[in-house]
This record gives structure tokens, C-alpha cells and sequence, in this order.
């Protein structure tokens, strides 16, 4: 969801209005596809308070690697979603340098 809420957020501030609009309507249809699984990417569900908990209990250490919240909620769902389906390539796209080289290769 970090990276759903970040892709917003870099659409809302372009400074062309046109283009705002534009990659706006491109992304809800991506991200709605997504849901019904449509597309080669999936929307993480929300996370529950607990997990919430265990990010936070994180975050200091994550923080110091310079990694925030997002980056930390991210990291969490693909070792999350490892423990669910070990048997599959599951790998963090990213051009954020932080998250590169996230991984995992049954």
C-alpha cells in the first residue's frame, strides 16, 4: 500500500494539470485492476495493529539505515507474503535504491 499511496502522492504534486489528470486516471485504472487481479502486481491488504506494532518496533533500526515507514511497510509485506507462498519468485520492483535486491528465489 506504500507504494500505492507514494504513486499518488508524485501524480497530485506534477505541476501540469493535464498531465495530473492524465496519469491520475491511468493509475486509479492500473491500481482497480490490480484488485480484481488483473494485473502482473497485486494491492497488499491493509495491515492489522499488530503487524502495525511489529513495524513500529522496527522502525528505530530501519530509520538509522535511513529507510522510513513506507520502505519499512513494504519490506514487511514481501517477507510477509514470503512466509505465505515460499514456493514462488516474490521481489520488491523498485527504483528506490533502499529497496533494489529484495528478492527471493525458491
Amino acid at each position: 500500500m506504500a507504494a500505492v499511496y507514494e504513486t499518488g502522492n508524485h501524480i497530485a504534486q506534477l505541476s501540469d494539470g493535464r498531465n495530473r489528470r492524465q496519469f491520475a486516471e491511468v493509475f486509479i485504472e492500473q491500481v482497480k485492476k490490480a484488485i480484481k487481479g488483473e494485473a502482473p502486481w497485486q494491492v497488499m491488504q491493509l495491515p492489522d495493529i499488530e503487524e502495525v506494532g511489529e513495524w513500529l518496533s522496527n522502525f528505530p533500526d530501519s530509520a538509522m539505515r535511513g529507510a522510513g515507514m513506507g520502505d519499512l511497510s513494504i519490506i514487511k509485506e514481501w517477507e510477509k507474503t514470503i512466509r505465505i507462498t515460499p514456493n514462488h519468485r516474490i521481489f520488491i520492483w523498485s527504483l528506490d535504491s533502499d529497496l533494489q535486491g529484495y528478492n527471493h528465489i525458491p
